[in-house]
């Protein structure tokens, strides 16, 4: 592996006035020793990366740095000036300049050495022997780490790398039964992911050790990042977040007190976020929670099985075609209520559009939504791809699912077109290539490449077979009626009801969105019987804590009340706190209602064409009496279900019949 840095890529008398022309008297070096193999188009992507932000530090630093598919190995250069060079840093110019030059495609151990010296540029032991070095040679050898004769008071110059999720030591307790100290877990990034991304942990460390607590750093920088333990992340008393892009899988983190700013400001004030976290906490200040998770999710983690990441690739998918499916679909829907079931034979409305005519107007509403549906195949499988090989994958996943349309594939085609994309892209980035193809690689070979074999695969290989496979399910749901349509009812209501809003509960979701895409009598039946056993936990829960109170907590009865207004509008998860304190007994209770209320409304051939539930798509309901019936048996049933099984267990010891005797005690009253 060759050397990071060089004598000749260090200019200790570096006579340049202002940030482009010490950048440009850097990558002439880096040009000069091969490194760079076009020099204006290097140098007009650092100016882009410093359009983003300035790369001026605190205690005279610059660090001009970018990735470029000009850069044929990760590279930095270091110069020194004596006048300073202004980089934007908020104490005035700064005389140490470090240019880092990273491939488009940079390796992982090239990168892990950058963010290492990201780290040390916020020792000042480290940059003080830089400004003291006399010699290019000297210079480069400290920037490297390989000095051959340290200091002898002061090995700890030597120090690796800290590693993503190593605790801040603490200070010394002072004795055994001391309390634990503040926790804080902390996410960094920055847009190329190479220095400031670092630079922030660091600082932030450092300023934990100072200021006497815990913390617990994930680095989301080009060389990958290792995700925080679940139980860190749970345990921790503050989250502090230093990013300028968007931080991955934020959701963990919600619920907690937290303060979110750039990245800059964890390397330039590190304790005032610290300290402004701690006030957060004191004031018991939090973001929004998260959606509660289903209970037998609750201890999923990222190393978790082939089953387990399965399933997280296709809900990834299914999350991002949501959207699509609910703007297309509900278009659809309003199209066809406004101007009937033979709006889908109006001429488009680009060529004949009457701004009186109501036909006209539902016209537009019927072809918008058409091209937003168009979407969700695509959008399905690109993001099943990115969900398996992040943004390499998007482009074979969206090009997968339109060949999935061209061959009437369908939503079966997509997901396949999704796995294929992803593993396609995971296979090509196993490959070792030679250090000139790796700037080319996220730019142009992956996505060519991976392209080609899964568009050949999705053609001529498992494109028709799928397409026989999704015909032959519509035809099915075409020729549903008695017996068949009641069972397939009660599997979609337990389905919805199982896990409230989990994987089970988006799969059921998932089948009946794919029949609209080909709409029939059947496909329309099914999305209704969806909908409708989806509505019935929150009601239930809802009537229950209206009519025996005394069974539930004063949180829950709270929590009924808005369980009516989550119902009503379809969402599922409005039932989860009930389910989450009391599985055994809630689950099994709204399994039971769902099923119920989803043979009911295949039973009387109730249709939905919008792809979602609620109160205010009755309007668009075939049968919309029967609809309601359905969800109010569903409702009783779970009702009667759940209180039944709680009054076993007696009332709960918070109930509102709980009143304090004249002794303290708690006397129950019956409600």
């Amino acid at each position: 592996m060759s050397e990071l840095i060089s004598a000749e890529l260090v200019d200790l008398d570096l006579s340049a006035e202002t940030k482009d022309a010490a950048a440009r008297s850097l990558a002439e070096r880096m040009a000069a020793s091969g490194r760079v193999t076009d020099l204006e188009g290097f140098l007009a992507d650092v100016a882009a990366r410093e359009a983003q932000m300035p790369t001026g530090l605190d205690g005279g630093i610059g660090i001009p740095h970018c990735r470029s598919a000009h850069v044929t190995e990760p590279t930095l250069a270091f110069g020194r000036s004596a006048g300073g060079i202004d980089f934007g840093a908020p104490d005035g110019p700064a005389d140490l300049i470090f240019l880092i030059a990273a491939p488009a495609g940079g390796d992982a151990d090239h990168l892990s050495i950058l963010s290492a010296l990201a780290r040390h540029l916020m020792d000042e032991d480290f940059t003080g022997a830089l400004r003291s070095a006399t010699e290019p040679a000297t210079a480069a050898a400290l920037i490297r780490g390989d000095e051959p004769e340290a200091a002898e008071p002061a090995p700890a110059a030597e120090e690796p790398a800290v590693p993503a999720q190593r605790p801040a030591p603490v200070a010394e307790p002072a004795e055994a039964a001391a309390p634990a100290p503040f926790r804080i877990v902390v996410v960094t990034s920055c847009p190329t992911g190479i220095a400031h991304t670092y630079m922030a942990a660091e600082s932030l460390e450092k300023a934990a050790r100072a200021a006497g607590v815990e913390v617990f750093v994930e680095t989301q920088g080009s060389a990958g990042f290792e995700r925080l333990d679940a139980r860190l992340v749970a345990d921790a008393d503050g989250v502090i977040l230093a990013h300028d892009v968007e931080v991955r899988d934020r959701e963990r983190f919600a619920g907690k007190p937290t303060v979110d700013v750039g990245v800059k400001a964890g390397i330039n004030r590190p304790a005032e976020l610290i300290a402004e976290v701690r006030e957060k906490a004191e004031r018991g200040e939090a973001t929004a929670p998260a959606r509660a998770a289903a209970p037998m999710d609750k201890d999923a983690r990222a190393a978790d099985g082939f089953a387990t990441r399965l399933r997280k690739w296709l809900m990834t998918g299914v999350s991002y075609m949501v959207p699509f499916v609910a703007a297309g679909g509900l278009l659809i829907a309003l199209g066809f209520a406004i101007g009937g079931y033979t709006i889908n034979k109006a001429p488009s409305v680009a060529d004949h559009f009457v701004w009186t005519e109501s036909a006209s107007w539902a016209a537009l509403l019927f072809q918008i939504g058409g091209v937003a549906f168009g979407f969700l195949v695509p959008v399905l499988a690109g993001f099943i791809a990115y969900g398996m090989a992040d943004r390499p994958g998007l482009v074979p996943g969206f090009v997968g699912g339109a060949v999935a349309l061209t061959v009437n594939a369908g939503f079966l085609g997509g997901l396949v077109a999704g796995l294929i994309a992803g593993g396609v892209v995971r296979a090509i980035q196993r490959v070792g290539v030679p250090p000139v193809l790796r700037g080319i690689m996220p730019v142009v070979v992956i996505p060519l490449v991976s392209s080609a074999i899964v568009g050949f695969l999705m053609f001529l290989v498992v494109g028709k077979p799928i397409a026989a496979l999704q015909k032959g399910l519509t035809d099915w749901l075409s020729g549903l009626s008695g017996a068949n349509a009641i069972m397939l009812g009660v599997l979609l209501g337990l389905m919805m009801c199982f896990d409230l809003g989990g994987p089970l509960n988006k799969v059921a979701y998932a089948f009946a969105v794919g029949g609209l895409a080909h709409p029939n009598e059947g496909s329309l039946k099914v999305m209704a019987a969806v909908m409708a056993a989806g509505m019935v936990p929150p009601l239930a829960m809802a009537l229950a804590t209206t009519v025996r109170g005394r069974l539930f907590t004063k949180a829950e009865r709270e929590n009924g009340k808005a369980a009516w207004v989550l119902g009503a509008s379809f969402i599922t998860e409005g039932a989860i706190p009930f389910a989450a304190a009391d599985p055994l007994r809630v689950i099994p209770s709204a399994m039971a209602g769902g099923a119920v209320t989803g043979a009911l409304s295949m039973a009387f051939g109730c249709t939905l064409r919008a792809p979602h539930g609620g109160a205010f798509v009755v309007p668009l309901i075939g049968r919309p009496l029967l609809y309601l019936l359905a969800v109010a048996a569903g409702t009783l049933v779970a009702t009667a279900l759940v209180v039944a099984l709680k009054g076993l267990r007696g009332p709960s010891a918070e109930g509102p019949a709980a009143t304090p005797a004249a002794d303290g005690s708690q006397v129950a009253v019956a409600a």
